[in-house]
């Protein structure tokens, strides 16, 4: 168990981070015309819609997330943070299949077609942030590889952990954790968070731990969508069972978000601001964030591991994932150093781990080339600077001279 990372969130300085880390704020809470959030990384051109996580109880109840207009023109941090495009040449999850409980997904949707199958009404996402997770697990970037998810040839399993508009229930969680089960799933990815210990759900965990599934879960709810009274600190469920991966959000610098819920026990971050999906409607894109989407990478990680590892066990899974995360103060997903890390017998010193370090060297062939033309012209500068001071040096040796080669003979005039 490791205690959160908090409050050094405001040393990331920038307009369009600031808005990306109000994100949560700046969702809708109906299905209103959606406005536009620009990336983490605050460039322009990168303004896409907020996908929300839940709707307005009392908004019009026929009406559900609006299709995006906007399309990402180029690959978002988090994918390059987890180095996907080295990774899907060791692993794509092929043969995994990761059932999702959250809001559902929508089988015919952009870059998910033919690989999402969902459990009764499941496949009816009015909210759209379950269909925006299948992409980040096994989304094949819908035409865009560069924005493919970890896993993009595993299928994904829907299953509705909440009512039609977004909110968690206990029960519900409960029912498609046994129907995950019953399937076989190799992944569950529980995306909602309950405040409360549940019987049922602890039941259902425990089924599903014993029938060989690797299980992840987000460590909070998504924040709040309005300011206030401050919320203590509270472990949240089924994060909180034993054997559970529990996962939380993270920042480009690697820290959580200053509005965060507070919790304890987080076993590893994964991004979970700014991050680019599709969702059921269209094949535009939008903008997600919380321990939900970092929750989803976590859970495609793990099929991508069990499809590069059949043999592991779900507890060296687990095992595999945490031992080979960047270290940090809560350990950074890394799915790449995953799959391509020959890892040591159990108990082994962490040092150890890693066998083969440079498989987790970023590519620096472009920096190292701009720092070798830098350093020439450097030299070529240095050279030219020295040419100058010379010819000066010689000139006031000549004018001593009375212009006359070194070492000449004869006498000059007095």
């Amino acid at each position: 168990m490791r205690p959160p990372a908090r409050g050094s969130g405001r040393l990331l300085s920038g307009a369009g981070l600031a808005a990306a880390l109000l994100l949560p704020a700046a969702l809708p809470a109906q299905a209103a015309p959606l406005s536009r959030v620009p990336a983490a990384d605050g460039e322009k051109g990168q303004e896409l819609p907020g996908m929300p996580s839940v709707l307005d109880a009392e908004a019009d109840r026929a009406a559900c997330t609006p299709a995006s207009r906007e399309k990402a023109k180029k690959q978002d941090w988090s994918r390059q943070r987890l180095d996907l495009d080295r990774l899907h040449g060791h692993s794509t999850g092929q043969g995994m299949t990761v059932a999702l409980i959250d809001t559902g997904a929508a089988p015919d949707a952009a870059g998910l077609k033919g690989r999402v199958s969902a459990e009764g009404t499941a496949g009816d996402d009015c909210v759209g942030h379950g269909t925006f997770l299948a992409g980040l697990i096994a989304g094949n970037g819908g035409g865009n590889p560069r924005l493919a998810g970890v896993a993009p040839q595993a299928k994904i399993l829907a299953l509705r952990g909440t009512d039609e508009r977004g909110r968690a229930s206990a029960a519900l969680v409960a029912q498609a954790l046994k129907k995950a089960t019953d399937a076989r799933a190799d992944v569950i990815a529980v995306a909602v968070a309950l405040p409360r210990r549940d019987a049922a759900v602890t039941r259902a965990v425990n089924e599903a731990r014993g029938a060989g599934v690797v299980i992840v879960a987000a460590a909070t709810p998504d924040p709040p969508r309005s300011g206030g009274d401050e919320i203590p600190p509270r472990t949240y469920w089924p994060a909180g069972e034993p054997g559970v991966l529990s996962v939380a959000d993270m920042l480009p610098a690697g820290i959580r978000p200053d509005e965060s819920l507070p919790t304890d026990g987080i076993d590893m971050v994964a991004p979970g601001v700014g991050v680019v999906s599709g969702g059921p409607r269209g094949d535009g894109h939008y903008l997600g964030a919380g321990a939900s989407v970092a929750t989803a990478y976590a859970a495609g990680a793990v099929a991508a591991v069990r499809a590069a590892y059949p043999g592991e066990a779900p507890d060296d899974v687990v095992r595999r994932l945490t031992a080979t995360a960047y270290p940090a103060g809560i350990p950074q997903l890394d799915p790449y150093a995953a799959v391509t890390t020959v890892l040591g017998a159990p108990g082994a010193p962490p040092g150890g781990e890693r066998a083969s370090e440079p498989v987790t060297v970023r590519d620096t062939a472009a920096a190292d080339r701009a720092t070798g033309r830098a350093t020439l012209l450097a030299l070529l500068g240095s050279a030219a600077v020295l040419a100058v001071l010379w010819a000066g040096y010689a000139v006031t040796r000549a004018r001593a001279r009375g212009w006359r080669p070194a070492g000449a003979g004869g006498t000059g005039p007095r």
